[in-house]
């Protein structure tokens, strides 16, 4: 059988002169999954674990639409995953949430049951980041010292900011905005960082573009990996995906790759989640 594309793509890079072979087996910090509830029977928890952790996973951030999912992999496995709160009880209220008074009740009962390093990743964009539901939730993190995770665009990122200055946000798929755009963010925002799942921009064909190339070398410390595994049968593709990231990571100097694959996700979720633990 011929190899897999992936595959095939890590082998050329590595035959390249002057790639970053130490890239091709870095571990790497996963700032998106997602432990749905559709996905429960098609992927038991054991087995969740076992395909992370075979796809080189240092860590990984998880979400669930319920809540139960993430704390399925955080029972089964707290050396690997760092849980986060989606205000999503169910697959479907990615739009409506922030019409949903319950929601908050929801949240709040949460809180108090568990621990977190962050809201999120929910939904929303523009001047929906204004309602009432989502200030609540910008009042939450700041009250329990967590961080946001949003699937947002740039003007509902600025609100967000706006409504607390000092705010931390981790930016899911950079919000699908251009390079240009996301570098003058960067700039602004100094508690903003940026996950790449979903990206698939970044390295068409494998090969990082020299626009995005620009934006990682600038700045370093402010980008992660992520896989976003939101559909049930994603699960079944995170070692290729894994092995995609590291193609494009090994064209960057070896410090860099190691910041982007795994050292951000640490010196930022890990660490604050192990704070949010002590306290």
């Amino acid at each position: 059988m011929p190899a897999p594309l992936s595959a095939l793509v890590l082998a050329l890079a590595l035959l390249a002169g002057g790639a970053n072979t130490h890239a091709a087996e870095i571990p790497l910090f996963d700032a998106h999954i997602h432990y749905n509830h559709d996905a429960w029977e098609l992927v038991p928890t054991t087995e969740a674990i076992v395909r992370l952790r075979k796809a080189g996973m240092l860590r990984a951030l998880v979400s669930s639409s319920s809540d139960e999912g993430t704390q399925r992999l955080y029972a089964e496995a707290p050396d690997l995953i760092i849980p986060e709160l989606r205000p999503y009880r169910k697959n479907g209220e990615t739009s409506s949430w922030f019409h949903d008074e319950s929601i908050l009740a929801h949240v709040e009962e949460r809180l108090k049951q568990n621990t977190y390093v962050a809201i999120g990743e929910f939904h929303v964009s523009g001047a929906d980041a204004d309602l009432s539901i989502v200030r609540r939730i910008v009042l939450l993190a700041k009250q329990y010292g967590l961080l946001l995770h949003v699937h947002a665009d740039a003007n509902a990122v600025e609100r967000l900011f706006r409504q607390d200055p000092e705010a931390r946000i981790i930016w899911a798929h950079a919000g699908y905005e251009p390079p240009r755009r996301i570098c003058e963010m960067l700039r602004r925002y100094k508690n903003l960082w940026v996950e790449l799942s979903s990206r698939s921009d970044v390295a068409p064909n494998g090969r990082l573009t020299m626009e995005w190339r620009t934006i990682l070398l600038e700045f370093p410390d402010r980008f992660m990996i992520g896989t976003d595994t939101s559909a049930p049968e994603s699960w079944n593709g995170i070692s290729s995906s894994a092995t995609l990231v590291r193609t494009w990571l090994m064209e960057l100097p070896e410090e860099v790759a190691e910041q982007i694959a795994y050292k951000n996700g640490e010196a930022v979720l890990t660490a604050a989640f192990s704070k949010r633990l002590s306290n």
